[in-house]
């Protein structure tokens, strides 16, 4: 299972862009409400998330899980112990983490992007520890770690997750099928 966490301040698009590629991909995959069920997106769009985080346990089914920048979402997800040990488990049980816009900046803090390539909105390179920040780049893979620069980039992050959970041809499916008129 994938979990999306959703904290009030989250970027729309770049939450719910790789929730829908992702159910297209038939990738089991849950968003998870920080602090409520109903969290409200940074532009004011309230979403129902499919789990509260005390709701959420780490177990060998979670496959990755996804971290939407925002503000002030991305900042309400750092506060969150739940989001916390959602990092921890990942880092510790090599499980994938994928984090978009300024959320790359959670990782940085915790030191788990040093010696990574990475990429984040502009503005929060400085906030992503020992990484080799790519400023040209909309989204990067460095091992079990997918980084995105922003909402335009939401499209190719949710690419990335599926060439990783699934495979390349499948995320080259998923694109064929979003472009056909």
């Amino acid at each position: 299972m994938v979990l999306v966490f959703l904290a009030n301040g989250f970027e729309e698009i770049e939450a719910l862009t790789p929730v829908d590629c992702l159910r297209r991909c038939e990738i089991d995959v849950k968003t998870v409400g920080v602090d409520n069920r109903v969290v409200t997106g940074s532009h004011g769009i309230k979403t129902v998330a499919d789990l509260d985080d005390f709701e959420v346990t780490f177990n060998d089914s979670l496959e990755m899980i996804i971290l939407p920048g925002g503000m002030p979402g991305t900042l309400n997800l750092e506060k969150s112990e739940t989001v916390q040990s959602a990092i921890d488990y990942c880092a510790e049980n090599g499980v994938p983490i994928a984090a978009i816009c300024a959320a790359p900046s959670i990782l940085g803090h915790k030191g788990l992007l040093s010696g990574k390539k990475a990429t984040c909105y502009v503005g929060f390179e400085d906030q992503l520890a020992g990484a080799e920040v790519l400023t040209d780049v909309p989204c990067v893979t460095d091992g079990n770690i997918i980084t995105a620069c922003g909402m335009g980039a939401a499209l190719e992050f949710s690419c990335e997750i599926i060439k990783k959970l699934k495979s390349p041809e499948r995320a080259a499916q998923l694109l064929k099928a979003l472009n056909k008129k």
